[in-house]
């Protein structure tokens, strides 16, 4: 009798997993519209209307910036109108923002376009992902942020080929258009369906533990503010490093299309940025389950090295097979770039303070990296190639691998 009602208090698939499942998904259209389609978007405005580099990736800087303002408040946004809600919103800004990309007529409406794809973004893309993923999970975090942001590295094998395939076949304001009803109806109804509850709903615990027997209320936990979490060695070492990392990252995937397309052609081109994000998959399901307990700015070090090696190969060949190389050993680490923050911050800070970490970490990384478009597309029109801007990118890599164990150091010191 006792077993019956346990197993009808428990169900037979923690309800986790699914929204896991669920942020991927929500993840595959947030990074394959926001973040690898403007790599196609600039490519398109660029060969059918003639805009220069430079302009269409100030846009495009200007859609990361204006989403970086919104993030700093997404814990709060979420707090006030539930996480549910502000991801349909999330979806709809998205959609409305593609289109408006498309149908611009003059460089100008690119930057309005910009300021409503932005929206979007911010509340589907990194803090978003994490906010949907941390309520469920605490041990198993690692494999379920794994999973969750694994939909953004699909997204960059499934959303270049398909959006130049669809350009090329029906147009870029119908391929807009079409990806635009896509986002509603699959985001939108997943968040309706499964984003409205959190464990405790359930009388359940972070990793599908037993219902939670009756007790107290508990006492409200004082959450630090944002200036003292900002104070603190290991936020400033953790922003540093990421900040630095994913300006080169941005950036370069920004501008690697355009950049291996007179090696490969349009669609061959499209095929290496596949494969960037297939290795991306790789790397990212390898970190979730072998970092268990292992030193995360130990392994992020790593992770940049073995990107500026990647990127090296990118900036000095034009042989197939070496930029080919370059493309996976820089997409190794593209996925874990996105992952780590949330899973150094989860060991370094209290848990609280997690979702606002993140926060503030995404938000003053994507205003840093916002730029990368911008600034590196000025100078690959200014230099006529993209060696220098790539250059860039490796320095960027490196330094990051040392800002990363300097926090480590520091840290360390500061327990003895």
């Amino acid at each position: 009798m006792a077993c019956s009602s346990a197993s009808e208090a428990v169900p037979a698939r923690f309800a986790g997993w699914s929204v896991a499942w669920v942020a991927f998904v929500v993840a595959v259209f947030a990074w394959g519209v926001g973040f690898h389609g403007l790599g196609v978007l600039l490519h398109s405005l660029h060969e059918t209307k003639g805009w220069s580099i430079a302009v269409i990736s100030a846009a495009i800087t200007t859609h990361f910036f204006g989403g970086a303002a919104i993030i700093v408040f997404l814990p709060e946004v979420h707090r006030a109108f539930g996480l549910a809600a502000t991801t349909i919103c999330g979806a709809a800004f998205t959609a409305v923002g593609v289109v408006a990309w498309s149908m611009a007529i003059a460089p100008w409406q690119l930057f309005i376009a910009a300021l409503i794809s932005g929206c979007g973004w911010a509340v589907t893309s990194g803090a978003a992902i994490n906010a949907m993923v941390a309520p469920w999970f605490d041990r198993d975090r690692p494999k379920a942020i794994s999973l969750a942001f694994n939909g953004a590295s699909v997204a960059g094998i499934v959303f270049p080929p398909l959006l130049v395939q669809l350009i090329a076949s029906i147009g870029l304001q119908a391929t807009a258009i079409l990806v635009a009803i896509a986002v509603l109806l699959v985001v939108g109804s997943l968040a309706h369906f499964y984003l409205r509850k959190v464990p405790a709903d359930l009388g359940l615990t972070a990793d599908g533990g037993l219902p939670l027997p009756p007790r107290s209320e508990p006492d409200p936990v004082q959450r630090l503010s944002r200036s003292s979490l900002i104070r603190t060695r290991e936020f400033q070492t953790l922003t540093a490093a990421f900040a630095l990392a994913l300006f080169a990252q941005v950036g370069l995937l920004s501008h690697l299309l355009t950049r291996v397309s007179p090696v490969f052609g349009a669609s061959g081109a499209a095929l290496a940025v596949s494969l960037t994000t297939i290795s991306a998959v790789a790397g990212r399901t390898l970190l979730g389950w072998l970092i268990g307990d292992h030193d995360r700015r130990i392994a992020a070090c790593g992770n940049f090295l073995v990107q500026s090696v990647g990127v090296g190969f990118i900036c000095i060949s034009d042989t197939p097979s070496a930029v080919l190389v370059g493309c996976a050993l820089f997409g190794l680490g593209v996925g874990n770039v996105v992952s780590f923050p949330a899973l150094i911050a989860q060991k370094e800070f209290r848990s609280p303070d997690v979702g606002t970490v993140v926060a503030l970490v995404v938000a003053i990384n994507q205003a840093v990296f916002a730029l990368a478009p911008a600034i590196l597309g000025t100078i690959r029109d200014i230099t006529a190639s993209y060696t220098v801007p790539f250059a860039i990118g490796i320095a960027a890599q490196i330094m990051a691998s040392f800002i990363v164990l300097f926090g480590r150091r520091t840290r360390a010191a500061d327990e003895s």
